[in-house]
Order: C-alpha cells, then structure tokens, then sequence
C-alpha cells in the first residue's frame, strides 16, 4: 500500500515540475531525466528501508511486520532499533523539505517509531501480557 502511494505522489510531483520546468523554457528531455534519477532513487531508498525493517521482524521472532510495529520493545536491541526508526523518519521528513511527498511518507516511521519509545519510557511493555480487569 505504501509502494502505491509513493508512486502516485511521485508521478504528481514529476508531472507538475515537468510542467512548471517545460513552461519556463527548460529542456523536456532534460528536466525528465532528472526527476526520474531523483525519484527512482528516493523509491529505491524506501524500498530499502522496508525491507530492512521487515527482517529484523522476522529476525526478532514476530509473525509479520505489522505485529512487530505494534508490539512494545522488550530488549535494548529492540529499544534501539524503534529510536532508530523514529530517527528515519525525522530524516525522511526533513528531505520532505526538498521533495515535498516525502514528508507524509516520513510520518510512517515516525509515529511507530516514536510510539515504541514513549511505551517503553513510560512503562507500558511490562503490563503487556497481563489482563488486569479495572484497567
């Protein structure tokens, strides 16, 4: 789904400042390829990021990728690794900055990342597995 969106994002923007560049005199041909390097790029860096993620899931033992953004970190590897995807996503965020798409696409690992963290600062994964009825 993720893939979807990025690619349709990046179609807009390529289509808009190709336009824009076309309309101010620039070369088609030109302003076409750069665009194309720059996104083709961007893309391939997502997909890194994705799949990188994906297998320290299953490294860790979760069932699917979903269910490991979902659980709180346990181990300080764990701990790490959600300081380290929080991270990703400011980065992704501040390069939204040049390439505007990336921005929403950035919010992704902030918000599960910066969710891991503040569960384990506050606390929340050692009640994790208890069902406490009043709560």
């Amino acid at each position: 789904m993720v893939r979807v969106v990025v690619g349709v994002l990046a179609v807009l923007v390529l289509l808009i400042t190709m336009l824009l560049a076309v309309r101010a005199g620039a070369n088609t041909l030109v302003v076409v390829g750069l665009l194309a390097v720059l996104v083709l790029g961007v893309l391939l860096a997502l997909v890194a990021l994705v799949m990188t993620e994906n297998r320290k899931a299953r490294r860790a033992g979760y069932a699917s990728f979903s269910a490991y953004l979902a659980a709180t970190p346990k181990t300080d590897a764990e701990k790490r690794a959600a300081a380290d995807l929080a991270l990703k996503g400011v980065v992704v965020c501040f390069l939204g900055l040049l390439f505007p798409p990336l921005i929403l696409v950035g919010l992704v690992p902030l918000y599960f990342g910066a969710r891991k963290v503040i569960h384990v600062s506050m606390g929340l994964g050692l009640v994790d597995d208890i069902d406490l009825p009043g709560a």
